[in-house]
């Protein structure tokens, strides 16, 4: 009777074994499948007509040294800056200091990281006093990106918690309280949620990263109902892209969708522009520039200046 414990265990942990080598293989030809995709995805160069200087409203701060270049070469003033996965709330900090009024740091508590998912995934209200700890030194200018509900990627674990959460409720109270804006990645699987949200916190601020990657009707629909969220253009203006063909706003690699030009056009203080630069190379990094460029191009000149500047630098000064 031993015996036959003691094989059926052994075969247990055989299997369990066996199973986890199949697992952690599959995990990672998912992961080389995707680089490849990524790679294939930036490989196409936007040719620009004309050089136009903007603000990039989104940047993950992994090499300090890369971005400011990426800045001096391509005529970028200012970067709002996020942390990415080389860098901390701390580390952005200490880059700001040493690169005033070019680099602008969010604050973010966002669930990617281990010590920070562990309370969302217990709704632990210790989240907030770690948030507003970091707003009362006075030194971010906004909360982000704040990765509430995000699909899985290139070494980021899926996050799916909802947006009328009471941790996200608190995080809207705190960017109330101090004036600061936020930026928040939300699929459009919890779009639903994210508009109760915004209803609730009509005085808050709230940038939409990528916008949510949704199709025209959706964006359109959004802008239309909510006055109090700015759709972000980070990743949208990329020729292609790694995750969907769809989530590009570019018809051809010359010209975006009319329908999106007449939305920016008819609604030009509410879009602004960003990278999503992550600094694994200047090449890459330097293709995502040019496309916003490219993008810009195609806008009328009061427009192009809203949305390449303006509007960014009205929700950072006005709180």
């Amino acid at each position: 009777m031993k015996k036959d414990a003691f094989y059926t265990a052994t075969l247990v942990m055989i299997l369990g074994l066996i199973f986890g080598v199949i697992n952690a293989y599959a995990q990672e030809k998912k992961k080389r499948k995707l680089k490849k995709k990524r790679i294939k995805a930036e490989r196409s160069t936007p040719e620009v007509k004309q050089t136009i200087s903007f603000i990039d409203a989104h940047v993950h701060l992994n090499d300090t040294a890369i971005q400011m270049k990426l800045m001096k070469d391509n005529k970028i003033p200012q970067a709002i800056v996020f942390w990415g996965r080389n860098s901390t709330n701390e580390s952005l900090i200490k880059a700001a200091r040493d690169y005033p009024n070019k680099l602008i740091p969010f604050v973010s508590v966002s669930p990617e990281r281990e010590k920070y998912r562990r309370l969302w995934e217990k709704n632990n209200p210790e989240l907030l006093k770690i948030l507003e700890k970091q707003l009362k030194t006075g030194f971010f200018k906004g909360i982000g990106e704040i990765s509430v509900t995000h699909f899985p990627g290139l070494g980021f674990p899926e996050a799916d918690f909802s947006p009328t959460s009471n941790l996200m409720k608190g995080i809207m109270k705190l960017a109330e309280k101090y004036k600061v804006p936020i930026n928040i990645h939300c699929e459009i699987t919890r779009i639903r949620e994210f508009s109760e949200l915004l209803n609730e916190f009509k005085n808050v601020k709230v940038i939409w990263a990528h916008g949510g990657y949704t199709p025209y009707f959706l964006a359109k629909r959004m802008i239309e109902r909510h006055p109090n969220l700015y759709y972000e253009l980070s990743a949208r203006t990329w020729l292609s892209h790694p995750r969907s063909s769809d989530y590009t706003i570019f018809r051809s690699n010359t010209e975006i969708w009319k329908q999106w030009l007449d939305l920016v056009e008819g609604n030009s203080s509410r879009f602004i522009v960003g990278t999503d630069a992550s600094h694994h190379s200047i090449e890459r990094d330097t293709k995502k520039i040019k496309s916003v460029q490219l993008f810009l191009n195609q806008l009328s000149p009061k427009t192009k200046e809203k949305v390449a500047r303006k509007n960014i630098l009205e929700l950072i000064q006005k709180n």
